[in-house]
Protein backbone atom coordinates (compact mmCIF):
# COMPACT_ATOMS: atom_id res chain seq x y z
CA UNK A 1 0.00 0.00 0.00
CA UNK A 2 2.81 2.38 0.85
CA UNK A 3 4.52 1.77 -2.49
CA UNK A 4 1.31 2.39 -4.44
CA UNK A 5 0.58 5.59 -2.51
CA UNK A 6 4.10 6.87 -3.16
CA UNK A 7 3.83 6.00 -6.85
CA UNK A 8 0.52 7.85 -7.07
CA UNK A 9 1.98 10.95 -5.42
CA UNK A 10 4.91 10.98 -7.83
CA UNK A 11 2.86 10.12 -10.92
CA UNK A 12 0.23 12.80 -10.39
CA UNK A 13 2.35 15.91 -11.09
CA UNK A 14 4.53 14.38 -13.79
CA UNK A 15 2.63 14.92 -17.07
CA UNK A 16 3.63 18.25 -18.59
CA UNK A 17 4.44 19.79 -15.20
CA UNK A 18 6.96 22.55 -15.89
CA UNK A 19 7.54 23.03 -12.17
CA UNK A 20 9.52 19.80 -11.99
CA UNK A 21 12.58 21.56 -13.40
CA UNK A 22 12.69 23.66 -10.24
CA UNK A 23 14.96 22.46 -7.40
CA UNK A 24 12.21 22.89 -4.81
CA UNK A 25 9.87 20.54 -6.65
CA UNK A 26 12.57 17.96 -7.29
CA UNK A 27 13.68 18.15 -3.68
CA UNK A 28 10.13 17.47 -2.52
CA UNK A 29 9.92 14.37 -4.69
CA UNK A 30 13.34 13.21 -3.49
CA UNK A 31 12.30 13.57 0.15
CA UNK A 32 9.08 11.68 -0.49
CA UNK A 33 10.88 8.80 -2.17
CA UNK A 34 13.51 8.75 0.57
CA UNK A 35 10.80 8.40 3.21
CA UNK A 36 9.20 5.60 1.19
CA UNK A 37 12.51 3.75 0.91
CA UNK A 38 13.19 4.18 4.62
CA UNK A 39 9.76 2.75 5.44
CA UNK A 40 10.59 -0.38 3.44
CA UNK A 41 13.84 -0.73 5.37
CA UNK A 42 11.98 -0.29 8.65
CA UNK A 43 9.76 -3.21 7.65
CA UNK A 44 12.90 -5.26 6.96
CA UNK A 45 14.35 -4.26 10.34
CA UNK A 46 11.22 -5.54 12.07
CA UNK A 47 11.46 -8.86 10.23
CA UNK A 48 15.05 -9.27 11.47
CA UNK A 49 14.84 -7.80 14.98
CA UNK A 50 11.22 -7.30 15.91
CA UNK A 51 10.53 -3.94 17.52
CA UNK A 52 13.47 -3.98 19.93
CA UNK A 53 15.71 -0.88 19.79
CA UNK A 54 19.04 -2.09 18.41
CA UNK A 55 21.67 0.22 19.97
CA UNK A 56 22.12 3.53 21.77
CA UNK A 57 21.08 4.66 25.25
CA UNK A 58 17.62 3.08 24.87
CA UNK A 59 18.93 -0.27 23.64
CA UNK A 60 16.48 -3.06 24.43
CA UNK A 61 13.39 -0.85 24.63
CA UNK A 62 10.40 -2.57 23.05
CA UNK A 63 9.06 -0.07 20.56
CA UNK A 64 5.93 0.51 18.50
CA UNK A 65 5.42 -0.19 14.81
CA UNK A 66 4.90 3.51 14.12
CA UNK A 67 6.00 6.97 15.15
CA UNK A 68 3.46 9.74 15.59
CA UNK A 69 5.94 12.35 14.37
CA UNK A 70 9.05 11.97 12.24
CA UNK A 71 11.08 8.90 11.40
CA UNK A 72 10.73 5.39 12.81
CA UNK A 73 13.81 3.53 11.61
CA UNK A 74 16.47 5.73 13.29
CA UNK A 75 14.58 5.23 16.57
CA UNK A 76 14.62 1.46 16.08
CA UNK A 77 18.31 1.53 15.17
CA UNK A 78 18.99 3.60 18.30
CA UNK A 79 20.86 6.39 16.49
CA UNK A 80 18.04 8.95 16.66
CA UNK A 81 19.30 12.40 17.74
CA UNK A 82 22.69 10.92 18.54
CA UNK A 83 24.05 14.38 19.35
CA UNK A 84 22.20 14.08 22.68
CA UNK A 85 23.30 10.59 23.69
CA UNK A 86 26.20 11.60 25.91
CA UNK A 87 24.08 14.25 27.61
CA UNK A 88 21.30 11.75 28.31
CA UNK A 89 23.78 9.31 29.81
CA UNK A 90 25.24 12.09 31.94
CA UNK A 91 21.84 13.15 33.27
CA UNK A 92 21.10 9.51 34.09
CA UNK A 93 23.95 9.72 36.62
CA UNK A 94 22.88 13.03 38.19
CA UNK A 95 20.30 11.90 40.77
CA UNK A 96 17.23 13.20 38.96
CA UNK A 97 13.85 12.99 40.64
CA UNK A 98 11.68 13.89 37.65
CA UNK A 99 11.68 14.40 33.91
CA UNK A 100 9.18 16.67 32.17
CA UNK A 101 8.83 15.75 28.49
CA UNK A 102 6.94 18.49 26.63
CA UNK A 103 5.97 17.33 23.15
CA UNK A 104 6.47 13.66 23.97
CA UNK A 105 4.97 12.23 20.73
CA UNK A 106 4.72 8.44 21.08
CA UNK A 107 7.14 8.41 24.02
CA UNK A 108 10.63 7.72 22.69
CA UNK A 109 12.20 9.89 25.39
CA UNK A 110 9.50 9.58 28.02
CA UNK A 111 9.67 5.80 28.11
CA UNK A 112 13.35 5.55 27.22
CA UNK A 113 14.35 7.80 30.11
CA UNK A 114 12.01 6.00 32.50
CA UNK A 115 13.83 2.77 31.63
CA UNK A 116 17.26 4.40 32.02
CA UNK A 117 16.38 6.03 35.35
CA UNK A 118 14.39 3.58 37.51
CA UNK A 119 13.97 6.09 40.36
CA UNK A 120 12.58 8.87 38.17
CA UNK A 121 8.97 9.80 37.42
CA UNK A 122 8.42 11.10 33.89
CA UNK A 123 5.66 13.62 33.21
CA UNK A 124 4.91 13.43 29.48
CA UNK A 125 2.76 15.99 27.66
CA UNK A 126 1.41 16.17 24.13
CA UNK A 127 -1.58 18.01 22.70
CA UNK A 128 -2.19 15.24 20.15
CA UNK A 129 -4.55 12.53 21.42
CA UNK A 130 -3.03 9.83 19.20
CA UNK A 131 0.42 10.64 20.56
CA UNK A 132 -0.80 10.33 24.15
CA UNK A 133 -2.44 6.99 23.38
CA UNK A 134 0.76 5.72 21.76
CA UNK A 135 2.88 6.96 24.65
CA UNK A 136 0.66 5.18 27.13
CA UNK A 137 0.89 1.97 25.12
CA UNK A 138 4.67 2.23 24.87
CA UNK A 139 4.98 2.76 28.63
CA UNK A 140 2.82 -0.29 29.30
CA UNK A 141 4.79 -2.37 26.82
CA UNK A 142 8.01 -1.56 28.70
CA UNK A 143 6.67 -1.96 32.21
CA UNK A 144 7.03 1.69 33.25
CA UNK A 145 3.40 2.86 33.04
CA UNK A 146 3.40 3.53 36.79
CA UNK A 147 6.19 6.09 36.34
CA UNK A 148 5.11 7.78 33.09
CA UNK A 149 2.33 10.25 33.85
CA UNK A 150 0.71 11.49 30.65
CA UNK A 151 -0.95 14.87 30.23
CA UNK A 152 -2.28 17.02 27.43
CA UNK A 153 -1.26 20.68 27.65
CA UNK A 154 1.73 22.04 29.55
CA UNK A 155 1.60 25.71 30.49
CA UNK A 156 4.36 27.90 31.86
CA UNK A 157 2.92 28.18 35.36
CA UNK A 158 3.34 24.41 35.74
CA UNK A 159 7.14 24.71 35.93
CA UNK A 160 6.74 25.89 39.50
CA UNK A 161 5.48 22.50 40.65
CA UNK A 162 8.88 20.96 39.82
CA UNK A 163 11.28 23.37 41.52
CA UNK A 164 11.41 21.32 44.73
CA UNK A 165 12.63 18.32 42.74
CA UNK A 166 15.79 17.71 40.77
CA UNK A 167 14.13 17.96 37.38
CA UNK A 168 15.13 17.72 33.74
CA UNK A 169 12.83 19.39 31.21
CA UNK A 170 12.92 18.02 27.66
CA UNK A 171 11.07 20.14 25.16
CA UNK A 172 10.46 19.64 21.45
CA UNK A 173 7.38 21.60 20.44
CA UNK A 174 8.06 22.46 16.79
CA UNK A 175 8.58 26.18 17.41
CA UNK A 176 6.42 26.76 20.49
CA UNK A 177 9.58 26.83 22.64
CA UNK A 178 9.90 30.54 21.86
CA UNK A 179 6.59 31.18 23.65
CA UNK A 180 6.93 28.71 26.52
CA UNK A 181 10.58 29.03 27.55
CA UNK A 182 10.44 32.50 29.08
CA UNK A 183 12.29 32.65 32.42
CA UNK A 184 11.17 36.23 33.02
CA UNK A 185 7.56 35.04 32.94
CA UNK A 186 8.25 31.71 34.64
CA UNK A 187 11.14 32.18 37.13
CA UNK A 188 11.02 28.50 38.09
CA UNK A 189 12.89 27.77 34.85
CA UNK A 190 16.06 29.14 36.44
CA UNK A 191 16.17 26.10 38.75
CA UNK A 192 15.48 23.36 36.18
CA UNK A 193 17.86 21.52 33.88
CA UNK A 194 16.74 21.73 30.27
CA UNK A 195 17.26 19.94 26.95
CA UNK A 196 15.49 22.01 24.30
CA UNK A 197 15.25 21.62 20.55
CA UNK A 198 14.99 24.91 18.67
CA UNK A 199 13.48 25.55 15.25
CA UNK A 200 15.20 28.42 13.41
CA UNK A 201 13.04 27.85 10.34
CA UNK A 202 10.11 29.19 12.39
CA UNK A 203 12.04 31.72 14.51
CA UNK A 204 15.26 32.69 12.71
CA UNK A 205 16.77 34.38 15.78
CA UNK A 206 15.79 31.62 18.24
CA UNK A 207 19.35 30.61 19.16
CA UNK A 208 20.37 34.16 20.04
CA UNK A 209 17.06 34.67 21.84
CA UNK A 210 17.51 31.62 24.05
CA UNK A 211 21.14 32.43 24.79
CA UNK A 212 20.06 35.85 25.98
CA UNK A 213 17.24 34.44 28.11
CA UNK A 214 19.23 31.73 29.88
CA UNK A 215 22.89 32.85 29.95
CA UNK A 216 22.53 34.45 33.40
CA UNK A 217 21.04 31.39 35.08
CA UNK A 218 22.38 28.34 33.22
CA UNK A 219 25.55 26.77 31.93
CA UNK A 220 24.76 26.19 28.26
CA UNK A 221 25.96 23.68 25.71
CA UNK A 222 24.81 23.87 22.10
CA UNK A 223 24.41 20.60 20.20
CA UNK A 224 24.07 20.70 16.42
CA UNK A 225 22.91 17.94 14.13
CA UNK A 226 26.00 16.20 12.79
CA UNK A 227 26.66 13.51 10.18
CA UNK A 228 25.62 10.17 11.63
CA UNK A 229 27.90 7.24 12.36
CA UNK A 230 25.74 4.35 13.49
CA UNK A 231 26.33 0.75 14.52
CA UNK A 232 24.25 -0.87 11.78
CA UNK A 233 23.10 -4.51 11.76
CA UNK A 234 24.86 -6.85 9.36
CA UNK A 235 22.01 -7.16 6.88
CA UNK A 236 21.94 -3.38 6.46
CA UNK A 237 25.71 -3.21 5.96
CA UNK A 238 25.19 -5.49 2.97
CA UNK A 239 22.84 -2.99 1.32
CA UNK A 240 23.90 -0.19 -1.05
CA UNK A 241 25.46 2.87 0.57
CA UNK A 242 22.44 5.02 -0.26
CA UNK A 243 20.21 2.68 1.73
CA UNK A 244 22.58 2.90 4.68
CA UNK A 245 22.45 6.70 4.52
CA UNK A 246 18.67 6.73 4.21
CA UNK A 247 18.32 4.33 7.15
CA UNK A 248 19.70 6.90 9.60
CA UNK A 249 18.12 9.98 7.96
CA UNK A 250 15.87 11.89 10.37
CA UNK A 251 13.81 13.75 7.75
CA UNK A 252 15.11 17.16 8.85
CA UNK A 253 14.71 19.86 6.23
CA UNK A 254 16.74 22.44 8.21
CA UNK A 255 19.10 22.43 11.22
CA UNK A 256 17.45 22.13 14.65
CA UNK A 257 20.08 23.09 17.26
CA UNK A 258 19.67 21.71 20.77
CA UNK A 259 20.33 23.57 24.01
CA UNK A 260 21.58 21.47 26.94
CA UNK A 261 21.37 23.65 30.04
CA UNK A 262 22.09 23.09 33.71
CA UNK A 263 21.33 25.71 36.37
CA UNK A 264 24.53 27.39 37.56
CA UNK A 265 25.74 25.52 40.62
CA UNK A 266 24.00 22.29 39.57
CA UNK A 267 25.93 19.43 41.17
CA UNK A 268 27.05 16.70 38.76
CA UNK A 269 28.02 14.23 41.47
CA UNK A 270 26.00 11.05 41.68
Amino acid sequence: AGSKATADVIRKPLPMDARLDQPRQLNGLLRHMGQWRQTLMANTFVRHHGLTVYEGPFKGMEYLDHSTEGCLLPRLLGCYEAELHQDLLAFANERLDAVVDIGCAEGYYAVGLARMMPDVTVHAYDTDAKARTSCRGLAEKNGVADRVIIGETFTGDMFQSFVDRRTLVMIDTEGFEEELMRPQAWPALSRLAIIMETHPEKHPDIVATMLARFAATHDILLRSTEPRIADLPGWLLEQPQLDQLLAIWEHRATPTPWFVMRPKGWSLAA
